[in-house]
């Protein structure tokens, strides 16, 4: 009696057994597709807000909107955002804009003007990721009338930026201090800073990669990177590679002119594959950056004509541009494996220098057939990189790698 109780048991369990294996196994093959996390209605939005801007909406920002400690805004494919009344978007939780090559995200304002909105400020933000969207016409004035930054960053976090355009704003396009790891890769930053203002600032220990961006017509300098001049160490250690920078620097005039790629207060670049042309200054090593570590060659410098005239201060000024590819306040000096006064060879581009803010674009910065840009880039200049640099020089790369705009 007691041993067919015990078979009967077993029994049991096996059928048990093979029950939960089954149900188990029928979990695992099923993919659920996840909602969205709290979507958000389209319409107006305004004071605190979390949750997901959804595909194929509208929103419009009534008022500044802040997303709080430990709360996330997302965005999906396609979310259209409206920003009115000079609105700023403030991020001290986490800010996920995914969009993608067939469907962006859209940020502008009602009246679609340089300046006329507030921007992203995610100075305390946890973590920020921004992909496929457009970011135009921010960087309207603060309260004390100042122009704010595009996007703007100022923790020890990770921030990833990709493939965007952000266009026409008044100061910094992309400001980050504070320690953050950074990945800003193919995105085309355009005509921004009213007289003022870099397209990416780095500062204050900032580390990572800036590589396949295009950067026309900035007021400021297309590549900024300090250190804290108070707190030299950690050190902002950034690689700027494979890049395009054209007619940056010119609205800010002779009274501090924009560059290429400038590299002070204790900063350390890694600067390779970039064009840079019709700036106002090139490759700038200051003395007080780090000449020792910072390494730098296989650039490409370009100027349409041997001298301009620059008309934005008084007593105008003859800028000798070829001897401003390495201005000589600084330390930095030709490569022997630079192309310098080298046309790249765009397949189209006007010549411009001086112009004004919320400027478009006519030119394309893809290499003709020929250029002498192609093949003489560096694919190891002795640092890891998040992405790969290009054989072929600029942010265009012939292989179809870099830059989708």
């Amino acid at each position: 009696m007691k041993t067919n109780k015990f078979y009967l048991f077993v029994a049991g369990l096996a059928v048990l057994t093979a029950l939960g294996s089954c149900s188990k196994e029928k979990n695992t093959n099923v993919t659920k597709a996840l909602p969205p996390s709290n979507p958000i209605t389209a319409g107006n939005i305004s004071g605190f807000v979390k949750g997901t801007l959804l595909t194929g909406s509208t929103y419009t920002v009534t008022a500044d909107i802040t997303v709080k400690k430990g709360d996330t805004l997302a965005a999906q494919p396609g979310a259209i955002v409206i920003i009115k009344a000079d609105a700023q978007i403030t991020v001290d939780g986490v800010l996920q804009i995914l969009g993608t090559q067939a469907s962006p995200v859209s940020f502008n304002s009602d009246t679609k003007t340089p300046g006329s909105w507030g921007g992203l400020a995610c100075d305390s933000a946890q973590a920020v990721t921004i992909k496929w969207a457009h970011i135009d016409n921010a960087g309207g004035p603060d309260p004390t009338g100042s122009p704010r930054k595009t996007i703007s960053v100022g923790v020890p976090i990770k921030v990833d930026i990709e493939d965007s355009w952000i266009t026409n704003g008044q100061d910094d396009e992309i400001g980050i201090k504070g320690g953050a790891q950074i990945t800003i890769l193919r995105n085309t930053i355009q005509s921004s800073g009213s007289t003022d203002g870099e397209a990416i600032n780095l500062k204050t220990a900032i580390t990572g990669d800036v590589a396949y961006n295009v950067v026309y017509s900035q007021a400021g300098t297309a590549v900024k990177l300090e250190t804290n001049a108070d707190v030299p160490f950690p050190q902002t250690i950034v690689n700027v590679y494979n890049n395009t920078f054209v007619s940056n620097g010119w609205r800010r005039g002779a009274a501090e002119p924009g560059r290429g790629i400038s590299v002070g207060v204790n900063a350390v670049a890694h600067a390779y594959n970039n064009i840079m042309v019709n700036n106002y200054q090139g490759f700038e090593l200051f003395t007080d950056g780090d000449a020792v570590h910072t390494t730098y060659g296989n650039n490409l410098f370009f100027a349409t004509s041997a001298t301009i005239i620059d008309q934005t201060v008084t007593p105008n000024v003859t800028v000798n541009l070829v001897a401003n590819f390495y201005p000589s306040d600084g330390v930095g000096k030709a490569q022997t494996t630079d192309l310098v006064n080298i046309d790249p060879m765009f397949n189209s581009f006007n010549s411009s220098f001086l112009l004004p803010n919320g400027a478009a674009n006519p030119n394309d910065f893809h290499l003709k057939a020929g250029s002498p840009a192609i093949g003489k880039g560096s694919t190891n200049f002795g640092v890891t990189t998040v992405v790969k640099p290009n054989v072929d020089l600029g942010a265009y790369p012939t292989d179809g790698t870099g830059n989708k705009h």
